[in-house]
């Protein structure tokens, strides 16, 4: 256990407390201090491999040497396209420790997203696995790139097998001349040798630390601007929730580093209170399982297309999952149903936890209110978490409405991001002053809270379709659709689906002259392709003669939805 005198959070976990003390530190300066008291606990494994805090610390140190002898300065942005692997944490947290930022993509965005990603935040290196060099080539096309990084997935596993390569999507290293503002792992890591010593650099409370990415109130992908005390915060705040003595002890990291909830609780929860972070590169479900089997996990956190699979997949017949202290659902809403059935299933399987419903947004890190494990209310999405601060307003108004009533839910707290990168229009829509004089974040969702202070989530105002856990916003795949020649106009909208709770579904107005054929359907599909990232693909594309208008001449996408929710029900 670490000295109180070097990780205070550390002492007396177990019990929840309403007001908890942050540490004036930078994300790997919290995590060092659990390092140099936790040595030989492990930090983070992957594929069986396993690294103790003392290496842990020693890799990021080294991989900072090594940004800074690239030429990385305090501020400079590097964009981080990666899967969960041990040097995607060594880049995250070594560019916190020399003052730079980690902006955070999906490595499986489309060259045009990433080409826009880059600009958007201004960065000019990014680090990516050699397996999506070719699309790398094909970003430089649209936006100079000074550096790539290129890092292979078996790099830092210690071993090369054929399986390495193919951690992500299936594919193996692709072959590749590398170009002059290339450079390899290897290569990269060296150069950080040749430097002796390093000086941290310490981060103020409100100096940015990491980006990622959202669509904010209108439906366009914006940097959301989150900084040390923001991760360091959330964590802290997650651990208290829990309940439970958590050093030690092993979470499941299946989500994704690039996403709020994968970066802030999988990874950086688990690192400042001294547990083992089990990175999962690619997820499947059934690999899922596997990795519960066998290395019984004590945490695990997901969306919940993820639960409903568990459920049907037959391997979990016999596993025992009395192993888990921790069962967390976020990303989109748990069903009364679906959480009824999966405390079910937790408990023929051994577990004596029930399921916990997260809510938050990236705006906020993650989370920032839980469903108690003592006392539960169906429907509800729980307590927030200490110090932070909920509130119901009517939409886009200060106008704070009565216990009971439905309305925009509003947050404050430590966990509320800095704003968005460059976008001070939406910052203005989207952090505002209340009366009390502090400044709340608009999440642009309805709820409301209860007598007993229990919050409830209705729905989202924002247009935004949840299909696993990802945001996907129809008015960049509509604009996708309506730069196709052959089509007039488009509309996309969220249909239900009985395992990614949502999918995506395109309707098409063509132009004059154009016939509604496959052929042509598979072709707009390839052109979307090529710029839609993989989970926001239309999985189904309808052409209509005319798609249905308001009365001032706008698609009406209401009436589609209702259209295909009539569909499902008479399934």
């Amino acid at each position: 256990m670490a000295e109180e005198k070097n990780a205070p959070w550390l002492k007396n976990y177990g019990t929840v407390k309403f007001h908890l003390e942050y540490p004036d530190a930078s994300m790997a300066d919290a995590v060092f201090a659990v390092a140099d008291e936790s040595k030989k606990r492990t930090a983070l494994s992957c594929k069986g491999k396993k690294i103790d805090y003392k290496t842990f610390k020693e890799k990021v140190v080294l991989t900072a040497k090594a940004f800074t002898a690239m030429g990385i300065k305090p501020k400079d942005i590097v964009t981080i396209c990666m899967p969960n692997l041990f040097q995607t944490v060594y880049a995250i947290y070594a560019l916190n420790y020399i003052g730079a930022v980690a902006s955070m993509i999906h490595p499986l965005s489309a060259e045009e997203e990433i080409a826009y990603y880059l600009k958007e935040v201004g960065s000019s290196v990014i680090m990516t696995l050699d397996t999506f060099y070719n699309k790398i080539v094909e970003v430089e096309k649209i936006t100079p790139i000074k550096t790539v990084l290129l890092t292979g997935a078996a790099d830092e596993l210690g071993f090369v097998k054929k399986s390495a390569y193919k951690l992500v999507n299936g594919k193996k290293r692709c072959n590749f001349t590398p170009a002059a503002n290339v450079i390899e792992w290897k290569n990269f890591i060296k150069s950080g040798k040749e430097i002796s010593s390093l000086k941290p650099y310490h981060l103020d409370k409100d100096e940015l630390a990491v980006i990622l990415f959202s669509g904010g109130t209108t439906g366009t992908t914006k940097g959301i601007k989150l900084s040390s005390y923001n991760f360091n915060a959330q964590a802290l705040q997650t651990a208290n929730m829990c309940a439970k003595d958590i050093p030690g002890k092993k979470m499941l990291a299946a989500m994704p580093c690039f996403h709020g909830f994968g970066l802030g609780v999988c990874i950086h929860t688990a690192l400042i209170m001294g547990a083992e972070s089990m990175l999962v590169p690619r997820f499947n479900v059934r690999e899922y399982a596997k990795l519960i089997k066998r290395y019984k996990p004590n945490y695990i956190a997901g969306v919940p297309t993820l639960y409903e699979a568990l459920t049907r997949d037959d391997y979990f017949d016999k596993v025992d999952l009395s192993c888990l202290m921790g069962v967390f659902s976020g990303g989109d809403k748990l069903t009364v149903d679906l959480k009824r059935r999966f405390d079910k299933f937790l408990a023929d399987h051994g577990a004596t936890v029930k399921i916990r419903e997260g809510y938050g947004m990236t705006e906020c890190v993650s989370a920032s209110c839980l469903t108690p494990y003592n006392k539960e209310k169906e429907g509800s999405i729980g307590f927030p978490f200490p110090d932070t601060y909920f509130t119901v307003c009517s939409p886009a108004t200060t106008n704070e409405l009565k216990l009971g009533e439905v309305g925009e839910l509003c947050i404050k707290g430590p966990s509320v991001m800095l704003g968005y990168f460059n976008r001070p229009d939406e910052d203005a829509i989207t952090l505002l002053k209340h009366d009390d004089g502090d400044i709340w974040l608009h999440t642009g969702d309805l709820g409301y809270i209860d007598e007993e202070g229990y919050v409830y989530f209705v729905q989202r105002l924002k247009r935004m379709i949840v299909t696993s856990g990802y945001n996907v916003y129809p008015s960049q795949i509509e604009s996708v659709l309506d730069s196709h020649e052959a089509i007039n106009c488009s509309c996309v909208i969220g249909v239900k689906d009985a395992y990614k709770m949502q999918k995506v579904k395109a309707f098409v107005e063509l132009k004059d002259g154009r016939e509604p054929t496959e052929a042509l359907k598979n072709g707009i599909l390839a052109y979307c392709k090529k710029r839609v990232a993989k989970y926001a693909m239309p999985k189904e594309l309808e052409f209509r003669k005319e798609l249905p208008r308001t009365l001032v001449g706008k698609v009406a996408y209401s009436v589609l939805e209702k259209e295909e929710a009539e569909k499902s029900d008479v399934k």
